[in-house]
C-alpha cells in the first residue's frame, strides 16, 4: 500500500504523526509514549482488521497516554508521544528490526502488513517513526543545552493474559545495565504490600523493547526507565490519573536517591 495524499477519505481527520505534551516543562524528566494512539492514517484503510481488533492492546497501549499525559502535569516534564498505531510502525523498534512493521500482534494476523516491499517500508518509517524519534532528540538536545537535567522515562500498558499465558504483575519496570532509577523505584513500589510489581517484567531488553530508551538515554548517558502498567489497572481517566499520582513522587524520589539526573 503506498500511502497518497489523494486516498485519504473526506472529512477523516489526519493526525500529526507526534506530539509534544508540556514541551517547556523544566521538571527532571523527558517523558515518552511510543503506543499512544490506535489511529490509523486513513491511507491505510484497516489493515484488514475488526473495529474490535483496532481497539484492542495489539493496535497500542491502552490508558498509557492519560497516565503520561498526568505525569507530565505532575513532574512539570515534556511529553512525546506518538499519533500513530503500532500496527502501521513500532517507534519502540529498531528499523531493522523484524517486528519494526508487525505482520502478526500476538494471535491476530495483520492482513495489510503482508509482504511489503522496501519502498513501503520506508514510507512507514518516514510517516512516523523518524519524526517521533527526531522530535525527542530535539527535546532533549534543546534541554540539554540550557542545562536542564534530564532523565528518560517511557510509559507503557500490557494486556492481562498474552497468549493464553496470565500476567499477574500488576506494574513491573524494565531497565538495562543502568539501575540507577530502577533500584529505588522497584523498592518503592514493591513497599506496598497489595501490588505484585514485575522486575524486568513482563518484558526485559533482551525481547528487543528498549530501542526508544537505548537511543534516547542510555546511549546520551541519561538514566533512563520503562513503566509498563497491566491495562486492568487503568481501564478509565479516574485509574490513569490515581497511577500517575502513585509514580510522580516514586520516581521524583528515585531519582534524587540516585543523584540526580546528570549524576
Amino acid at each position: 500500500m503506498t500511502l497518497q495524499a489523494s486516498d485519504s477519505a473526506p472529512g477523516v481527520a489526519v493526525l500529526p504523526p507526534v506530539e509534544v505534551v508540556n514541551g517547556q516543562g523544566k521538571g527532571p524528566f523527558v517523558l515518552v509514549c511510543d503506543h499512544a494512539s490506535n489511529h490509523l492514517p486513513p491511507a491505510y484503510g484497516t489493515l484488514g482488521l475488526s473495529e474490535a481488533d483496532l481497539k484492542a492492546h495489539i493496535a497500542w497501549d491502552p490508558g498509557a497516554l492519560g497516565v503520561a499525559i498526568a505525569l507530565s502535569k505532575l513532574m512539570d516534564s515534556p511529553l512525546v508521544h506518538s499519533c500513530v498505531s503500532r500496527l502501521i510502525i513500532d517507534c519502540n523498534r529498531d528499523t531493522l528490526a523484524p517486528d519494526l512493521i508487525p505482520p502478526v500482534s500476538e494471535l491476530t494476523g495483520i492482513p495489510g502488513n503482508q509482504n511489503l516491499d522496501d519502498t513501503q517500508r520506508a514510507e512507514r518509517i518516514a510517516l512516523s517513526h523518524t519524526p517521533f524519534h527526531s522530535t525527542i532528540d530535539a527535546v532533549i538536545a534543546q534541554r540539554l543545552a540550557e542545562g536542564v537535567a534530564t532523565a528518560v522515562v517511557s510509559i507503557h500498558t500490557y494486556t492481562p493474559v498474552y497468549k493464553g499465558v496470565s500476567r499477574p504483575w500488576e506494574i513491573g519496570l524494565i531497565y538495562d545495565a543502568d539501575t540507577s532509577l530502577a533500584g529505588p523505584a522497584l523498592a518503592a513500589l514493591k513497599a506496598d504490600g497489595h501490588l505484585t510489581v514485575g522486575d524486568n517484567e513482563p518484558y526485559s531488553p533482551a525481547d528487543g523493547v528498549y530501542y526508544t530508551l537505548m537511543r534516547h538515554g542510555q546511549d546520551l548517558g541519561l538514566k533512563s526507565l520503562m513503566i509498563e502498567i497491566r491495562n486492568d489497572e487503568v481501564a478509565s481517566p479516574e485509574a490513569e490519573l490515581k497511577w500517575a499520582e502513585r509514580l510522580a513522587p516514586i520516581l521524583m524520589q528515585a531519582l534524587a536517591t540516585a543523584g540526580g539526573a546528570n549524576a
